[in-house]
């Protein structure tokens, strides 16, 4: 029979936080401690990661979450080469309403089973249960404040009686405050790194924005790509950016999520251009602790930063060709898992694409996936270059000169005819970024505002 003092000295030591280990582990691991105790199981209500190829597929009745075992511990009586640790199982996921342990997690209520050979019907694996000598189970929901979140399962090689069941009922508990607190610590560590991460980038955004001005222009090039992008904003299709590089392809893609309904949710800028290959994976999804060499800390990826905003791809075309079936994946079905880690995670983020190469050409020399192409060019905006444009030179060449005049606190005077029309004359390689350069020098090289 359950020793019930072992029983509660093992309550105590996990609620008062005595342990090092994590709380999941320290619940198992803390009950198949005990002598009588076979095998001790947590599975924790999560989304519906591993449908296809999940054994249970077929008698799930909602595929959207089921329950995942996230901690085990126990000790084989015949096979000392078994690993009860392990989590990846046949029993890895559990669909809700379905056994035993679906069945609590769906109604909330207890299961005790004092003799199981008695109850044949509860026996998913009777092999397992003669082998081992199991003799009782009890399973009991773990919840916080009414919710249910997971289920807590543990088998004995000794009878376990009512009152150590219902000791192990006010340990599951215990047990369900004390993960519940670490799962909101976590969230809040998670939230407060993002919240640092977003600062970091709404900083950087701001300091594009300072200097890069507005979309200026009268063109008819220009007009069309402003109702090109009062077409697509308001919807949540996949923009492709094309243009030269300085032509103000990353102006239109912030204007499209300005004017979007996700425009109080975080615009993320990436430069793929600027990652080296090795990090593209983290600095995308993310990395957990240990992942890799130098992954001293969880990382939270641009794409968890995004959730809920835009993501804008700037130098798409940079993006290394292993990675591509990745990106390609969170497009169509919004899911990734962070370098290091086997959960699934979920992010709603609008994706906004720029490139100055021809991608279709790129794919079709086997650089760039077609299928990601044309999976990102649903709506496709090309920004002409300046040259094309020469009647929006002399409106840019006066709006960069009145914010250089009032950065530096400058007084200059409006350029004359004459510098309007070499300044029109010239091809501008380099385009509205060339323009600004131009401008900003010769406004500190001016003498007397002149």
């Amino acid at each position: 029979m359950i020793d019930i003092g072992k029983l509660h000295e093992v309550a105590i030591h996990v609620t008062e936080g005595e342990c090092p280990e994590s709380a999941l582990d320290c619940v198992v691991s803390g009950l198949a401690d005990l002598p009588e105790i076979a095998l001790a199981r947590i599975w924790l209500i999560g989304p519906g990661d591993l449908c296809d190829g999940c054994k249970m597929r077929d008698i799930c009745p909602d595929q959207s979450e089921c329950l995942h075992l996230n901690a085990s511990e126990g000790k084989s009586l015949n096979d000392v080469r078994t690993d009860w640790r392990d989590i990846g199982g046949s029993m890895r996921r559990v669909p809700i309403g379905e056994r035993k342990i679906g069945m609590i997690a769906k109604t909330g209520e207890s299961v005790h089973i004092e003799y199981i050979r008695e109850q044949s019907e509860w026996v998913f694996n009777p092999d397992w249960i003669e082998n081992e000598g199991i003799v009782s189970f009890v399973g009991h929901a773990l919840k916080f404040r009414g919710e249910i979140f997971g289920v807590l399962a543990v088998f004995s090689r000794e009878r376990i009686c009512v009152d150590a069941a219902l000791m192990m009922k006010h340990f599951a508990d215990h047990a369900g405050a004390a993960l519940a607190n670490a799962r909101a610590f976590e969230e809040i560590e998670s939230l407060r790194d993002r919240l640092a991460e977003e600062n970091a980038f709404l900083r950087e955004e701001v300091r594009v924005q300072r200097h890069a001005g507005g979309i200026v222009g009268e063109s008819p090039k220009l007009r069309k790509v402003i109702q090109q992008i009062e077409l697509v904003a308001p919807t949540d299709s996949t923009v492709l950016i094309e243009g030269e590089s300085g032509t103000g392809k990353e102006l239109v893609a912030q204007a499209i999520h300005e004017t979007s309904n996700r425009k109080d949710a975080a615009f993320i800028r990436v430069n793929c251009a600027s990652i080296p290959a090795e990090l593209f994976e983290s600095e995308f999804f993310g990395h957990v602790k240990g992942a890799f060499t130098g992954a001293i800390n969880d990382r939270v990826g641009r794409f968890a930063l995004a959730d809920g905003g835009t993501i804008f791809l700037d130098e798409i075309g940079e993006v290394p060709l292993a990675l591509q079936s990745k990106l390609l994946r969170v497009l169509q079905e919004g899911t990734f898992e962070r370098v290091g880690e086997t959960t699934t995670r979920h992010a709603d983020v609008r994706v906004i694409a720029a490139t100055n190469r021809d991608l279709l050409q790129y794919s079709e020399g086997g650089a760039f996936r077609q299928d990601l192409y044309y999976r990102l060019s649903v709506f496709p905006i090309v920004v002409p270059p300046l040259r094309e444009r020469p009647e929006d030179i002399p409106l840019l060449a006066d709006h960069f000169l009145n914010v250089i005049a009032k950065r530096y606190g400058l007084k200059l005077a409006p350029l004359a005819g004459e510098q309007i029309d070499l300044l029109k004359k010239y091809e501008w390689p380099g385009n509205i970024r060339e323009l600004q350069n131009v401008i900003e020098r010769a406004a500190i090289i001016a003498r007397d505002g002149q």
